[in-house]
């Protein structure tokens, strides 16, 4: 997601915000709003993320897929707005994208054509599944695996999570089970909205010999602030080498 640390400073100049959709779940409430041509997502009372500035959506999926040779099947968890799967499509080597969203409203929204940035996503190439992405790494839930790359949005990283029941995602446990589903010579790649050290060591944990991971920080100028997110991930060798 492209949230930010005070991220409602930055639509003070904006319209007030009208709702444009909201329900209850057993996670919270999920709400989509409008302000003027900004579509912003409101998860839980908290902000989640806006339209505002989408370049980091693109930049985790084309960083993710364009050192992999052959990314055909990719499993976006976290749906968000739409804009990670969509800049997943755009690359035309992609065959299939699972996407994985806990919030059953806003499949449902996408499904239905509520918004205009929400719709179209699902069809041949793309498939919306409601669930918890911990079970679909788990195989317990959801699309089974393995995936060429799968590409985690779900939270603004492991210190500003969107549910607190995520947190496990971040841990070498969590990890070694989205590591386990990825094909050999495939990636594994965590979006944050911070630099995340504990991250980049829990992923260095669970990496096998051959394996490379790496943090790639990306700079957003957005309201004349400067931000910093940072894209981790784990790229796996051909073959997988165990001692």
């Amino acid at each position: 997601m492209n949230a930010i640390p005070g991220g409602s400073s930055d639509v003070r100049d904006l319209p007030a915000a009208v709702t444009v959709a909201r329900a209850d779940t057993p996670h919270g409430e999920v709400a989509l709003r409008r302000r003027g041509d900004v579509l912003e997502l409101v998860v839980d009372g908290a902000f989640a993320m806006d339209t505002v500035d989408t370049s980091t959506e693109v930049a985790l999926a084309e960083r993710a897929l364009g050192g992999h040779p052959s990314p055909h099947r990719v499993l976006v968890g976290g749906l968000g707005l739409g804009m990670t799967a969509r800049a997943v499509l755009a690359d035309p080597r992609v065959r299939h994208v699972d996407v994985v969203e806990l919030a059953g409203p806003l499949v449902g929204w996408a499904r239905s054509g509520l918004v205009p940035e929400l719709s179209g996503l699902e069809g041949e190439r793309c498939t919306l599944h409601v669930a918890d992405v911990l079970d679909v790494l788990a195989g317990t839930s959801g699309p089974p695996g393995p995936w060429d790359a799968v590409l985690l949005d779900v939270d603004n990283g492991p210190d500003f999570l969107v549910h607190a029941s995520n947190a496990p995602l971040y841990t070498p446990k969590g990890l070694a089970a989205a590591r386990a589903v990825v094909r050999p010579g495939g990636l594994l790649a965590v979006w944050s909205s911070h630099l995340a050290p504990a991250l980049l060591e829990a992923l260095a944990q669970v990496a096998l010999d051959g394996d490379e991971v790496t943090e790639d920080v990306v700079e957003v100028q957005r309201e004349h602030r400067s931000f910093r997110y940072a894209l981790y991930s784990l790229a796996l060798a051909s073959s997988t080498l165990r001692g």
